[in-house]
Parts: structure tokens; C-alpha cells; sequence
């Protein structure tokens, strides 16, 4: 297409201009890309609480939403239909939906069951005061939900990859939750993270687990899986034989999907990364951890993700205050070290093109 702003030839594209960054303007047209597929939640949440609010959802877009675990799963608003209340405040187990302001109760499929004070109200009630439904999508015990009609997560595309790695069997560890403020632009974390590039320069000690040579991006519709090769005698996957990478010495699966959401896997389980814009200046970054054997946790890539996760700040934030400069435009990108990179600036390329 003439005129796109990255060119889709990696070779010849430069990168997003500076002023998707900088701009408060272009900064708001892009959030609205948060309006889709976000990460709610892992099966293993609900095992001591069976209503869970998403705050980390409501962090990002606005929008209070609830998932309610009974025979199934549902996602549900988080608004009481009466004033605009918060229902679910905290994790819980429960068998109603109870408005702390005013009384009004839900079953929890979301039907309106109870209000007082409302006998002499007409036409009341309707399905207008039951509690709106939002998509919901479960892909081996991991739950998602969007607020637009749009298409379905790649997950065909990454079954036989990650299929084995049993995602639905792993048990969160609060304690290896983090909440890191990071004042930068939430692309550029996106960007940092999309490529290995930067790995023998900014993480000396996650350099000595993985094998520089041998790292791999492969790009899809809608994300980015970088496969980490360990060095010799490291911490690697036992792949099974019918796996595609059977044979190779794989140390870590690291897996992006549009826009925001990284999962990132080890033979020890799975962290999981959240970026939620702030500003145009500053981010959010939710750490979980999900872990199916803890003895593993202290060997390979996935041991010192806590030093990799304060070097990868550390340069995004000197990256930012770089960006501003006013002889900065835009930049190149390796055709060997950052077809991620240059596959998210193409997304969000078209993004842009398709809100004008």
C-alpha cells in the first residue's frame, strides 16, 4: 500500500516517528486498541474465591467488569444498574451479586433479582437492569475477555508450540507478583520486549542462560513469539517428541499478543507481564507468576527475571526522555534482530489507519 507509514519490507521500513510517543494526541487515539482481548485471569484464581473483579482490566480501559465461576465461566459488568455502583470490590465467594449503596441484588448469571424501595416504579423490571455480558474466551485455563466483536485469539496458531507446556495444571504464587511503576511510553516496553537484540548489551546475566546466536522471532496475525535457545548444559524445556522443536535446546517461549499482554514460559511455569498505560509518559507493569515445578525457579533464563525486569526500565526510561530530543525523528530497524518490533509498528500502524 503506498504511503503506509511502516513500510512492510523490514529492509526499507524506518519506525514509528518520534511523536507517537511525545503526542498527547496521537497517545489517545491509540488507547482505544485496549477496547479489545485482554488477560483476566488464570483457572487457578478461582480456586479459593469464585467471583473475581478485574481491577487490572479496569486499570487499562475503564471498563469494571467481573468474572463469576459457576458450572461455567462468565464475564459480567461490574456496574450496578441503579446508580453506577461497583458490585464485586474484592474476591470473594458469594451466591448473589449485592450492591452495597442501595440494596439492589443479582443472581449470578446477572438477572436482576431484588431492589428495594422500587414497587411503585413502572415497567421495572426489564433486561435493561440485568447486568450486560461481555465476550469471554478460555484457552487451556487461561481466561480472556474483550468488549469488541472482534476476531478470535491466534490460538490454532500456537497449540502445537505451547500445548504441551500443560498451562491449565500451573498454580499462581502470589509471591512472585510484582507492580512496577516505569515512567515511559507503554510502546516502548512493547518494544523492548518484541526483540533479543538489546540481551548481550543491557542483560549480561540473562546473556550467560541464553544463546544469543540461535534466538528466534517468528511473527503472527495479532502477536510475536520469540523462542530463547539455553546455552550449553542450562536449564531447557524436555519437549516431547512430537514437538515442533523437538531436539533443540529451548530455554524459554516468550509470547506477545496485541497489545499489551506477555506470557512468558519457563520449565519452571509461566510469568506473566501486563502493561497499562498511565500517560503518555508513564506505565504500569503487572507481574504474575504461574508455576508448575518451584525447584526449577532458580535455574535458567527464568531465575533472575526480577534483575532483568529492573535493567529493561532502566533503559526504556533513558530511551524515553532520548525520544523527545528535537533532532529525533524516527530510526531503522535490523532485518535480523527486530521483526517484532517491526511487526507491532505495523499493527499499530494500521490501527492508526483505520481510526482516521
Amino acid at each position: 500500500m503506498p504511503g503506509e507509514l511502516i513500510d512492510p519490507d523490514i529492509r526499507s521500513a524506518r519506525t514509528l516517528p518520534a511523536k507517537y510517543y511525545t503526542d498527547e494526541f496521537e497517545f489517545q487515539k491509540i488507547l482505544s486498541a485496549f477496547k479489545g482481548w485482554q488477560f483476566a485471569t488464570h483457572i487457578s484464581d478461582f480456586k479459593n474465591n469464585t467471583i473475581i473483579p478485574l481491577d487490572h482490566i479496569e486499570s487499562i480501559n475503564g471498563e469494571s467488569i467481573v468474572l463469576i465461576k459457576e458450572e461455567e465461566v462468565k464475564a459480567l459488568s461490574n456496574v450496578c444498574t441503579h446508580r453506577g455502583m461497583r458490585l464485586a470490590l474484592e474476591p470473594c465467594n458469594r451466591k448473589k451479586l449485592h450492591c452495597t449503596y442501595h440494596g439492589r441484588t443479582f443472581n449470578l448469571d446477572g438477572k436482576l433479582c431484588h431492589m428495594p424501595e422500587f414497587e411503585q416504579v413502572t415497567n421495572f423490571p426489564s433486561t435493561s437492569d440485568d447486568l450486560p455480558k461481555y465476550l469471554l474466551e478460555n484457552w487451556n485455563g487461561m481466561y480472556f475477555v474483550s468488549q469488541t466483536e472482534k476476531e478470535t485469539l491466534p490460538w490454532n496458531l500456537l497449540e502445537k508450540r505451547l500445548r504441551f507446556l500443560e498451562i491449565e495444571s500451573l498454580v499462581h504464587d502470589p509471591l512472585r507478583d510484582r507492580d512496577h511503576p516505569v515512567n515511559a511510553n507503554w510502546m516502548l516496553y512493547v518494544d523492548n520486549y518484541l526483540e533479543g537484540f538489546h540481551i548481550p548489551y543491557v542483560h549480561p546475566e540473562l546473556n550467560q542462560s541464553l544463546d544469543y546466536s540461535g534466538y528466534i522471532t517468528e511473527v503472527f496475525d495479532g502477536g510475536v513469539l520469540q523462542i530463547g535457545k539455553a546455552v550449553e548444559g542450562d536449564m531447557k524445556f524436555d519437549l516431547p517428541p512430537e514437538h515442533p522443536d523437538y531436539g533443540e535446546d529451548i530455554a524459554a517461549y516468550y509470547l506477545w499478543l496485541f497489545p499489551n499482554m506477555m506470557f512468558n514460559f519457563y520449565p519452571w511455569g509461566m510469568s506473566l507481564n501486563i502493561v497499562i498505560p498511565i500517560s503518555l509518559s508513564e506505565s504500569r507493569i503487572i507481574y504474575r507468576g504461574y508455576v508448575k515445578d518451584p525447584t526449577l525457579g532458580e535455574k535458567g533464563a527464568g531465575s533472575i527475571l526480577d534483575i532483568v525486569e529492573h535493567q529493561d526500565q532502566w533503559i526504556i526510561e533513558l530511551v524515553q526522555r532520548g525520544i523527545q530530543s528535537s533532532v529525533y525523528e524516527r530510526g531503522r530497524y535490523s532485518p535480523t534482530r527486530e521483526q517484532g518490533v517491526h511487526h507491532f509498528h505495523r499493527i499499530i500502524s494500521h490501527h492508526l489507519e483505520d481510526k482516521k
